[in-house]
């Protein structure tokens, strides 16, 4: 991170924001779409059945197709080293998406895979990543909430208790969810992102040292072929190149947590 801010500036590190927000919003609007001209519901009710969950996944297995040319895109001008970059528009995602679906655009190589093939591992994550974290959102989010009552019944508590008890199990309850969904998908993620990159022609920088860029050239015919390929060379630590960051990631996301509790917590006070 040093060295990328010293060689390319500090919006290295900042590339592809924008076009990260708008794949959230293409999600949130094609599951909004979707789910208003078909029966599949967007929430599961508490008297939930079978068939409801099953539609449901199926909601959101079509809302990551539709999503899944412009998440490519997205995933490239995030990794694209800025030093060959150019300044592409806040929209530049949205119009390769669109040209990757109709087949025109930036020229790719013959090793680029078809959007066909990225369907299957593309929805195997989004789904899986959705499942765990719900899980476990639900898992934390019950513990908590027992233990502050629990706690309530034990002894009274202060009101900045009792607002801290009301919002911020909410908040540790997204964190867990996050982390472990992360965690958990990162050898599939690293799959995935491998897959939607090849045969882009990108160059992307050297993330070992800072300073250097590197050329994609790997020939994956699909996802098996890609993992027996990292399997067998770069054995099982290949899955988790990277892993270092979403550390440093989770760890600052920990520390925001924990002065955002500490900061609520003064403001409470002073205000009783």
């Amino acid at each position: 991170m040093y060295s990328f801010n010293k060689t390319q500036g500090p919006r290295a590190l900042w590339k592809g924001m924008g076009s990260t927000f708008i794949v959230q919003g293409v999600t949130l609007g094609a599951e909004g779409i979707i789910s208003e001209f078909t029966p599949l519901p967007r929430e599961i009710s508490h008297k939930w059945n079978p068939k409801q969950i099953g539609e449901h996944l199926l909601l959101k297995s079509l809302t990551y197709i539709v999503a899944m040319p412009f998440y490519s895109a997205s995933l490239i001008e995030t990794v694209q080293s800025e030093i060959i970059r150019d300044n592409a528009g806040i929209l530049e995602c949205v119009k390769e998406g669109i040209g990757r679906v109709i087949g025109m655009g930036v020229p790719h190589s013959k090793r680029l895979l078809p959007l066909l093939s990225l369907v299957f591992p593309t929805v195997l994550h989004g789904v899986l990543h959705y499942i765990i974290s719900s899980i476990i959102q639900k898992i934390v989010l019950l513990v908590l909430k027992r233990k502050a009552y629990n706690s309530h019944l034990a002894e009274s508590t202060s009101p900045v208790q009792s607002m801290l008890d009301a919002y911020f199990p909410e908040l540790i309850a997204n964190f867990a969810a996050s982390l472990c969904s992360d965690v958990i998908l990162y050898p599939l993620e690293t799959v995935l992102h491998r897959l939607h990159i090849q045969g882009t022609r990108t160059i992307i920088d050297n993330t070992d040292l800072g300073y250097e860029v590197l050329p994609i050239n790997t020939q994956y015919e699909g996802m098996r072929d890609c993992i027996n390929t990292i399997r067998q060379e770069e054995g099982m630590l290949g899955f988790y190149k990277g892993f270092g960051a979403v550390v440093i990631q989770y760890t600052l996301h920990a520390a925001v947590l924990q002065i955002t509790k500490i900061i609520y917590s003064t403001l409470l006070q002073n205000s009783v």
